[in-house]
């Protein structure tokens, strides 16, 4: 009996949590509607992080990345930030060793819009980065993250680089 209640107690603390998070967009023409204003949104954010990231350095990723404790990054199979600050400690740092940054996405963009405040996101890139010591690298690869809407803006949630190489 007892296991029973623990059961109710446990079913109804997990559905309680689920009514707080946000429902998949409807598939009826209201549902492809918002989806398609959302994918048209979530592209404009993409090509305006390229955009910065190549006018303004490395220091315009900070605020391309949710702040909170929520985000991270990994990189070539590990972890390169566990959080926000550890993500905004690190771009301090890259911002010493890179001059500049030339970041283009490539035209397979793909956007699984999620939620009217979340999708997922996916591209391949390369990029020039030019460094302090004035050396020029070249990456490319594939690009998948998470973006979400906060405030009225959208900023990656997550974030997973993989190269190609460097050249």
């Amino acid at each position: 009996m007892r296991g029973r209640y623990f059961f109710l107690a446990v079913l109804g603390l997990g559905l309680g949590g689920c009514a707080k998070t946000e429902a998949p967009l409807a598939e009826d023409a209201q549902g492809k509607e918002q989806r398609a204003k959302v994918e048209g949104e979530v592209r404009e954010f993409v090509a305006r992080v390229a955009d910065d990231v190549t006018r303004e350095g490395p220091l315009a990723w900070k605020k391309e990345f949710a702040e909170g404790p929520e985000f991270f990054m990994a990189s070539e199979g590990k972890l390169a930030f566990a959080d926000g600050q550890a993500a905004s400690q690190g771009i301090d740092g890259v911002a010493k060793l890179i001059r500049k940054i030339e970041l283009k996405w490539g035209e397979d963009l793909r956007v699984d819009v999620l939620t009217p405040k979340l999708a997922a996101v996916g591209t391949s890139w390369r990029e020039t980065q030019e460094m302090s010591d004035g050396k020029t690298v070249s990456d490319s690869g594939y690009f998948t993250g998470v973006a979400e809407k906060r405030e009225g803006r959208w900023v990656f949630r997550d974030a997973h680089w993989s190269t190609e190489g460097t050249k």
